[in-house]
């Protein structure tokens, strides 16, 4: 018997693939997942600052202000989603041989999966959303483009030497998904971490149930069933078509999170406030500057707060003072609501405006145009006003 006795789930037991991938040199305990097993090659990845820092980003943003339950961070978000892509990359392997994935494929997707939210910045979303598009009009700037640039700087920092060149761009190309056939390699196995085809991925799988469980709200899809029930056809990954409803579930699951979690009115308040804040900060501590200098990215957390509070510059007295606000919930007001067809929405963007908006005050009102903030959230099940089932099954 092998030596090498490993608490497995599922179908990850590859012998024919050789001891690297089955090289697991320890264990952590997953509420999510079980006994999550890690290799060396993840170790010497999660053993880094620039991974370490992701226990310092509150994987829900501002929900964790309104949900206590959502304390969970990016670090185990990681964890878990290297962990369903190695599970999928692997069963896919054993299902389906005439693929012929390699030992290289399983170690750069796996580790896609492990290193996809390393350029995630204080908030999470608030911060490649909300605060960049306004501290620099114009910058094409994503979470993405932070992580590429997260693992280059983890790479060259800690003296990483199993990964080549053209691994890293691999893992890159893989983290930032694509639809563009890629020379000598494998075109399903971008639908694994972030597929730009139809939305269904690992890193959505992970997040779902992980949100749901903490904040304590239901979720009745199986992950594990999708998981199992998948093959690649003409080249991508599709479902079996009787987990229609099993897909249908995670489409609604998700969109429930966006309409009931995410996009909750004191989470979006206090989303605002911290945003202003992190404007009036920017000056002073050159926060957005950082985006381009990983060393300095490295320490950007949602610790930022602090830093503003322990501050004596009296530049940043209103950014403490907003701080200060949220502390005390004396957070921004809502005022209304309206839920608009699609068709209308566009119409909306340019007419609902914060101008627009003090023109139809009274005589007795002193609000001005900067007392006004208008939100257009978007949501839907994936793709729109299509129906996302229609993208991803096959009889």
């Amino acid at each position: 018997m092998n030596q090498r006795t490993l608490l497995r789930r599922g179908f990850t037991d590859l012998d024919d693939l050789g001891d690297t991938v089955l090289d697991h040199s320890t264990h952590v305990k997953d509420p999510i997942h079980g006994y999550i097993p890690l290799s060396e090659d993840m170790l010497q990845i999660i053993d880094t600052p620039q991974f370490q820092r992701l226990r310092s980003l509150k994987q829900m943003g501002t929900s964790y202000f309104v949900f206590p339950g959502g304390s969970h961070n990016r670090f185990e978000h990681c964890i878990g989603t290297a962990f369903l892509a190695g599970e999928v990359v692997q069963g896919l392997a054993k299902r389906q041989p005439e693929l012929e994935i390699s030992v290289r494929d399983i170690r750069c997707v796996t580790l896609a999966g492990l290193c996809h939210d390393l350029g995630h910045g204080p908030f999470s979303h608030v911060f490649d959303n909300e605060f960049i598009p306004r501290a620099q009009p114009g910058a094409q700037w994503s979470h993405e483009m932070g992580s590429e640039m997260m693992l280059d700087h983890l790479i060259d920092d800690n003296a990483i030497d199993f990964l080549d060149s053209a691994d890293i761009a691999f893992i890159k190309q893989l983290i930032r998904g694509t639809t563009t056939p890629m020379r000598d390699e494998k075109m399903f196995l971008f639908d694994i971490v972030a597929n730009k085809r139809n939305g269904v991925d690992v890193d959505r799988f992970d997040y779902v149930q992980r949100d749901c469980y903490n904040v304590g709200e239901p979720s009745s899809y199986d992950f594990s069933r999708l998981i199992l029930n998948s093959r690649v056809i003409d080249d991508e990954i599709c479902y079996n078509q009787k987990e229609a409803f099993n897909l249908t579930e995670m489409f609604h699951t998700r969109y429930s999170m966006h309409k009931r979690v995410y996009s909750h009115r004191a989470a979006k308040a206090i989303e605002f406030m911290i945003v202003d804040a992190m404007l009036i900060a920017d000056p002073v501590l050159h926060i957005s500057q950082a985006v381009t200098d990983p060393r300095r990215y490295q320490t950007l957390t949602d610790n930022l707060l602090y830093e503003i509070e322990r501050s004596t510059e009296p530049e940043l007295q209103a950014a403490r003072d907003l701080i200060a606000r949220i502390h005390v919930r004396d957070t921004y007001k809502f005022v209304d609501e309206y839920i608009l067809p699609p068709d209308l929405v566009s119409a909306i963007d340019s007419s609902v405006t914060p101008v627009a908006i003090v023109g139809f005050r009274s005589d007795n009102d002193d609000f001005v145009e900067h007392d006004v903030l208008v939100d257009i959230c978007r949501i839907h099940f994936g793709k729109g006003s299509e129906n996302p089932i229609d993208h991803h099954l096959r009889a």
